[in-house]
């Protein structure tokens, strides 16, 4: 019989069991583009739950389903995590308010969360989390009616999710490509297999967040880019990779310790006769990637905010002093904002620079977040509840976003209207594109129109090696991508920004917008710009932006 406190440990089970293989799952991942990746995404959603479930005792299982489920919504991350709270919505659904989980509870509990997940995605592809879904649900439905038992029931789900796991390469050319299963879906398979721990042997599986090989290279990076300075810190970045020396470069590893010196200190360059070892706390680890690339190609890249994980080793040491609330109660405590207009707005954005502009053009409230930092439905919901309006417009400005702003529908006390902005360039276009003598149906129309005429170019770096779409991709080299995806890859920075306008440019184009980021510094911006001016100038209306965006060294915008 599983109760109530059974459900409650296998979730928690669960929660561990990904946290465990977050990175495994992460490492997955085929599309090189840096990104809050799935692993880190799903773990972070269904941990949410952890924390509320261990104040329940002696609760019945449908009420542990349902903070289960009302906890996942609102700590959904990207769109995995948000696939994951939508599985056990209809998970506890199909549980209800049942005592204890039968047979017929699990059976309908796959059903009813398969449905939920496919019905919010607009254009299900299979070989994904949804595939493993189903198929889990399909051997649960075969082992219900061959009159199996409620373990048995699960047991056999499980059985099903790892056979469509294994054919998800069948399913999607580019997870065969490389290798892989999808990531969505072995994180899922990770969840149920923790649940099932508790099920069938009665063993909680413990998390590894202090003893894991993973979780101790994390602490090392927080320790090497936090720890290494008790007073100012001088460069924001620390900066380490391995460059794997070409064969053809006859440029000395001494060259490439010059030029550090000069963009940062702290610099450690160890070299032998077939690699480059680097470090360096700098504020352009662009910069710094592009200089060693000419000396062969990177791998081990890592680059870590040392005043970000600064100030949260102080936040955390002031936190473990005072004691405050949990971040689980912090809804209980939230008062939203008296609406006191008619319309407000919401805008998800990365970087000092578009966080003004987007203010600048009537954005309410800031999200901070964007490709690596997806921020959860409860983040959305909770700057929707601090917009002063009656009605909230929300611009997410990445497709990995959308999922949990629109969860955030149904749980506001706001009419919130999510246009489907995937980029930085779309929201502006929205922004622009609002009337405010119209009413919400219209501009609802108006602005989701005027991200059609957008067209968006980005320059960013790869953060893993990849065979992809065509392309074999090294780490640390530039990728121009255009629509969403991989266009080309360069290691001149300055000639990708060129040839990605220069594709980008049509004949009725009127206006282009170069957003640059933190890894750009105001010459080189002033450089391009003068470059674009004079290839472009004559056709277009030209416009330079200092957006302080991270991973993107350029956005570029072409209507």
């Amino acid at each position: 019989m599983i109760t109530g406190d059974i459900l409650r440990d296998a979730i928690i089970s669960a929660a561990n069991n990904l946290s465990n293989n977050r990175k495994a799952v992460d490492d997955l991942n085929v599309f090189p583009v840096p990104d809050g990746d799935t692993g880190t995404n799903m773990s972070m959603t269904v941990g949410n739950a952890v924390r509320e479930l261990e104040k329940l005792s002696g609760a019945t299982a449908g009420k542990v389903a349902a903070v289960n489920a009302s906890a996942l919504l609102r700590g959904a991350r990207g769109n995995s995590g948000v696939i994951t709270s939508l599985l056990f919505r209809g998970f506890a659904k199909g549980i209800g308010d049942a005592e204890t989980v039968s047979a017929e509870n699990f059976k309908d509990a796959f059903a009813l969360g398969v449905e939920a997940a496919y019905k919010a995605v607009m254009k299900p592809t299979e070989g994904t989390i949804l595939t493993v879904a189903r198929v889990a649900s399909e051997y649960a439905a075969r082992s219900y009616k061959a009159g199996k038992d409620e373990v048995s029931v699960f047991e056999d789900a499980i059985e099903g999710a790892k056979a469509a796991l294994a054919q998800t390469p069948e399913l999607l050319p580019q997870l065969k490509k490389a290798g892989v299963v999808d990531a969505g879906g072995q994180g899922f398979v990770l969840i149920l297999e923790g649940m099932l721990s508790v099920f069938k042997d009665g063993v909680v599986i413990k998390s590894n967040a202090s003893t894991t090989a993973i979780d101790e290279e994390d602490e090392d990076s927080s320790r090497n880019a936090a720890g290494e300075f008790e007073g100012e810190i001088t460069f924001t970045y620390c900066t380490e990779f391995i460059v794997n020396r070409a064969e053809e470069c006859e440029k000395e590893p001494q060259e490439l310790r010059s030029y550090l010196e000069t963009i940062g200190d702290c610099v450690v360059v160890v070299d032998d006769e077939e690699i480059i070892k680097v470090h360096v706390h700098t504020d352009h680890p662009g910069n710094a990637i592009e200089n060693a690339l000419t000396f062969g190609s990177l791998v081990h890249l890592k680059i870590e905010n040392m005043r970000d994980q600064h100030e949260k080793a102080k936040h955390d040491a002031q936190n473990a002093k005072a004691k405050p609330v949990k971040n689980a109660d912090r809804t209980e405590t939230f008062t939203p904002a008296k609406p006191e207009k008619p319309v407000g707005f919401v805008s998800v954005c990365a970087g000092d620079g578009l966080a003004e502009l987007f203010k600048d053009l009537g954005v309410d409230v800031i999200v901070s977040g964007g490709q690596t930092m997806n921020p959860s439905t409860d983040d959305i919901l909770r700057a929707i509840e601090s917009t002063p309006a009656e009605t909230v417009f929300v611009l997410p400005n990445n497709k990995n976003i959308i999922m949990a702003a629109e969860q955030a529908i149904p749980i506001s006390t706001r009419k919130v209207i999510v246009i489907h902005t995937r980029t930085i360039p779309q929201g502006i276009g929205a922004m622009l594109a609002f009337d405010p003598d119209a009413d919400d149906n219209a501009n609802e129309i108006a602005m989701q129109n005027a991200i059609q005429r957008i067209t968006t170019g980005q320059i960013t770096f790869a953060a893993r090696d990849a065979d992809f779409d065509g392309f074999k991709i090294k780490q640390g080299e530039l990728m121009a991508m255009l629509g969403g995806k991989i266009n080309f890859v360069d290691t001149d920075l300055e000639k990708s920004v060129l040839k990605l306008l220069k594709k980008m440019v049509k004949n009725d184009s009127e206006f282009i917008t170069v957003i640059y980021g933190s890894d750009v510094t105001a010459r080189q911006a002033s450089e391009i710009e003068a470059k674009i001016q004079e290839k472009f100038g004559a056709k277009c209306e030209i416009t330079m932006i200092n957006g302080g965006q991270p991973i993107y060294y350029y956005i570029l915008s072409v209507e």
